[in-house]
């Protein structure tokens, strides 16, 4: 039996034919399609370009989804799929048992049940965009929240000023900062271009550098104290570079070593997945 994942991104939809095991045996995507209406038609000639027996179709959606309700909060990319009975009608147009997971859980399930935290009960998943996500898996399961915030650790205010994590500790805007003290365009200086700029000395992208990850390190070790992980998984574009989870793990010990009575040291880790994390981890809850 396979699964028939989907990943819905506000520019392109990805899916995958998934065994039981998290295998991707088949994968594409298509361009997000403007309307309910042609979701529904892009879904349903996916499947039907297969000759698999489903067991079922696992969803991974932005927003505030509830899997009980068949219900997305909040608002995303996708205006569409939210505050109706979406899971429902997937059901009905692909004939087949429907789950749906916020896209941050899905990632974070990818990596507990075969990725960089497997055979671990409870850790951190953030992901560093443009600001901070992720989840907060406690006994293996996501644990969505009161309000299904669970894992909104961008939010999190990190100094007097009310600046928030998304704002202070990612390469995205320390980028954006360093292009405005140097009065250059934005779009001049990306994380790429920042890192590249401390390497050959200036001062400001090194500034700007070490305060987001000062701020990164600093909200590690308070979640670490808050909720006790067995792991903090970093995700996201940055994380692919091994030198900026180095750096981050030496800034988390720079942090701890600020605080003599702290015996436990955060232990931090990249995700194994990148672009398939979605697809295998909507498969996981599926199954779950």
């Amino acid at each position: 039996m396979t699964i028939l994942a989907f990943d819905l991104g506000g520019t392109a939809v990805k899916f995958g034919v998934l065994t039981t095991a998290g295998e991707i045996l088949e994968k594409g995507k298509f361009k997000t399609p403007d309307t309910l209406e042609e979701m529904m038609q892009s879904l349903v000639d996916v499947k039907a370009n297969y000759d698999y027996t489903f067991q079922g179709a696992a969803f991974s959606c932005p927003g505030a989804v509830n899997n009980e309700t068949g219900i997305i909060g909040g608002a995303s990319a996708i205006p569409y799929i939210h505050n109706f009975p979406f899971k429902q009608l997937l059901e009905e147009k692909l004939g087949l048992p429907v789950t749906m997971e916020n896209d941050a859980n899905c990632a974070a399930l990818a990596e507990v049940w075969i990725g960089a935290a497997k055979d671990k009960q409870d850790i951190i998943f953030m992901i560093l965009g443009t600001g901070v996500g992720g989840a907060v898996i406690r006994g293996g399961k996501v644990h969505h929240g009161a309000n299904l915030h669970g894992g909104e650790f961008g939010y999190m205010l990190m100094d007097r000023d009310g600046h928030t994590l998304s704002e202070l500790g990612t390469v995205v805007n320390a980028a954006t900062r360093i292009a405005g003290r140097l009065e250059v365009p934005k779009a001049g200086i990306d994380g790429l271009r920042a890192f590249e700029l401390r390497a050959e000395g200036n001062k400001i992208a090194k500034e700007e550098l070490d305060t987001m990850f000062y701020y990164l390190a600093r909200s590690i070790f308070n979640l670490q104290y808050a909720l006790d992980p067995e792991l903090v998984v970093i995700g996201g574009g940055v994380s692919e570079r091994a030198d900026f989870i180095q750096e981050l793990i030496d800034y988390v010990a720079k942090v701890k070593a600020s605080v003599p009575i702290a015996t436990i040291s955060p232990t931090v880790v990249g995700c194994q997945f990148g672009n398939d994390a979605n697809l295998i981890g909507a498969t996981a809850f599926h199954l779950a």
